[in-house]
């Protein structure tokens, strides 16, 4: 086996798409794209999001906000709140063709389309390494997802993951293997 180097990049592959919403200062659902970020403990989740973003605002505002796992179904329309400033879009959220509740837990909409959400209350945010760090409250997932065992079936449920070094999204879903449990046999 031969390797290359190809210097320091941002790739860990696959990453997760993850879509955040929150309400702006009108009240509005507002929401955007995230692709850096994941569980960082138990009950924490760590997403990186550039200072000048228009639904951080509404986060930090509200001290809240949702992340919803995008999904192969809804793709084109997470796919849209990446590439669309909010800044510059006004009905940008509308545009999209989601539609939000509000959150039982949190002040933030939950995206009625995508079924699996995780809720949340900002524990910090450091703005000169755009770390954004949450409390997880609560997660809500939409019956549809849910095997008869009640836990998320991933012949339910497709999630997209990214290849940042490819730019595309992936689906997730085909099972290999058994966690701790196949590595046994090499015991």
């Amino acid at each position: 086996m031969s390797r290359i180097n190809i210097g320091a990049k941002p790739y860990i592959m696959p990453m997760p798409v993850l879509i955040i919403s929150s309400y702006d200062e009108g009240e509005k659902p507002c929401a955007m794209l995230a692709v850096w970020g994941g569980i960082s403990n138990e009950k924490e989740i760590s997403i990186t999001i550039a200072s000048q973003r228009n639904t951080l605002k509404g986060i930090l505002l509200r001290d809240s906000f949702v992340v919803s796992m995008a999904d192969v179904e809804n793709e084109v329309a997470c796919d849209f709140l990446g590439i669309t400033p909010g800044k510059k879009v006004k009905d940008k959220f509308e545009k999209s063709g989601f539609h939000a509740t509000k959150s039982e837990f949190v002040d933030a909409p939950i995206i009625d389309e995508l079924p699996f959400a995780v809720e949340c209350k900002v524990k910090s945010y450091d703005e000169a390494n755009w770390r954004l760090v949450g409390e997880i409250v609560n997660v809500s997932l939409d019956e549809r997802i849910l095997g008869d065992d009640g836990k998320v079936s991933f012949d339910k449920f497709h999630p997209l993951a990214f290849d940042w070094m490819n730019k595309i999204y992936l689906s997730i879903g085909d099972k290999v293997g058994n966690a701790y449990r196949d590595g046994r046999q090499l015991k």
